[in-house]
């Protein structure tokens, strides 16, 4: 868990459903407050008040935003969310997939996907990253990215990018953040039954990829990944392949 920090708040992108409203309650059962972020509909507001009520010492704090918004506009919701709290537990996991052929989406929804998966985090990382280091607090920063990462993707290529992206950058950060006692990684999971393939609540159409069905028979659901993200953290490896599917790749 999270207990060598004495951290007492966490934030958790992508929260209001599947892995990252798992991490959430996770985070919660282990004693902490956490800010909830994603954008703004029911299951959001619904996830906020199940969380609440199952852990009713606990403080549950909603922030909506649109992270495939490129301006970044969202930002002021989360400073303000955040306020004067220790951030000192973030788990960036917000994102989705587009699937088709490269050209039969529009630019908007390819470059939509690139800002909610890649250029949000790095928004969120260099703000709460800093806040730690001006604070002199130890903490961890952990990504949910993939095996996509690190195998071509046809019919899914800024997804593939995107993943990429977000595993460097993990990689990257994680030595120049370790000596100052904070914590990067970047998590691997293998498929998980989520709203991740219908869009992440996103609305943007998907195509269906006979390749990615296969893979999902072996689906696990989110509830099975908390635990297995919070052993990774703290450990010499950055970056982590959790599950069959994601090892067997990358063999």
């Amino acid at each position: 868990d999270c207990a060598e920090y004495g951290a007492s708040w966490a934030l958790v992108t992508g929260s209001s459903s599947g892995i990252g409203k798992e991490l959430a309650r996770t985070l919660l059962g282990q004693g902490l407050d956490v800010i909830l972020v994603a954008r703004k509909e029911p299951l959001f507001d619904a996830a906020r008040r199940e969380l609440a009520a199952q852990f009713p010492r606990r403080s549950v704090v909603q922030v909506e935003a649109n992270l495939s918004d490129a301006s970044g506009a969202w930002m002021a919701a989360i400073e303000a969310a955040v306020g004067e709290k220790d951030v000192q537990v973030v788990f960036l996991n917000a994102g989705f997939i587009l699937t088709g052929m490269f050209e039969q989406n529009a630019v908007q929804a390819h470059l939509a996907n690139l800002h909610c998966n890649l250029t949000a985090n790095i928004w969120l990382s260099h703000y709460l990253y800093g806040r730690m280091l001006a604070r002199s607090l130890p903490g961890c920063i952990v990504f949910t990215s993939s095996s996509a990462s690190y195998i071509p993707n046809p019919f899914a290529a800024l997804y593939a990018a995107t993943k990429s992206g977000v595993s460097a950058f993990a990689a990257s950060l994680a030595v120049e953040a370790r000596p100052r006692g904070i914590h990067v990684h970047s998590i691997h999971p293998s498929p998980v039954n989520s709203r991740f393939t219908a869009g992440g609540g996103n609305e943007v159409q998907q195509r269906k990829i006979e390749a990615m069905a296969t893979f999902y028979k072996f689906a696990s659901g989110p509830e099975a990944l908390p635990q297995r993200f919070l052993s990774h953290i703290g450990r010499a490896a950055v970056v982590a392949d959790v599950g069959g599917v994601s090892v067997g790749l990358r063999l």
